[in-house]
């Protein structure tokens, strides 16, 4: 009689290697995907996603902005970016206007349904922010803050 082989126990969310003895990189891919999906559960019944969230939000925050702007900005590839601004338009929540020297650039606004649509958003993404930063002080909220930063620009620094 052959032994059969079994697969080792998948750990859960915080245990194991996705836990703190996890790498670095791995949990800061769990933690980003766990936050997205509780963005995405409390943004449901607007029908806004994570990545639409981010780019009502950018857009709020630099106006008249293009297309490649908004990618780098919300850290999504152009296709992305170019069907989010698509079913956005389509929606009503944002509007392109051509820029004034380059024909082929085109800018991109809220409508005031858009910022509407922004408001209600931010009010639910804001607990969930609160959620996130309950149990630190200020300054372990700052170091953190840092951190990210940090991790996110190591490869823009200068050397």
């Amino acid at each position: 009689m052959r032994k059969q082989k079994t697969s080792p126990a998948v750990p859960a969310p915080g245990e194991g290697k996705r836990g703190e003895e996890g790498y670095l990189g791995y949990l800061l891919r769990q933690a980003a995907g766990a936050y997205r999906l509780r963005v995405e559960r409390t943004l449901d019944d607007f029908g806004v996603t994570q990545a639409q969230f981010a780019t009502l939000t950018m857009l709020s925050a630099y106006p008249g902005i293009s297309n490649a702007d908004l990618a780098r900005l919300t850290v999504l590839t152009p296709q992305t970016v170019s069907v989010i601004v698509g079913n956005l338009e389509k929606a009503g929540s944002l509007v392109r206007k051509p820029h004034a020297v380059h024909g082929r650039i085109q800018h991109l606004d809220l409508t005031d349904s858009g910022q509407a649509l922004l408001k209600k958003c931010r009010e639910r993404v804001q607990k969930l922010e609160g959620d996130l930063t309950a149990r630190l002080s200020p300054d372990e909220e700052r170091a953190v803050r840092r951190w990210l930063v940090g991790v996110a620009t190591a490869d823009t620094a200068q050397p």
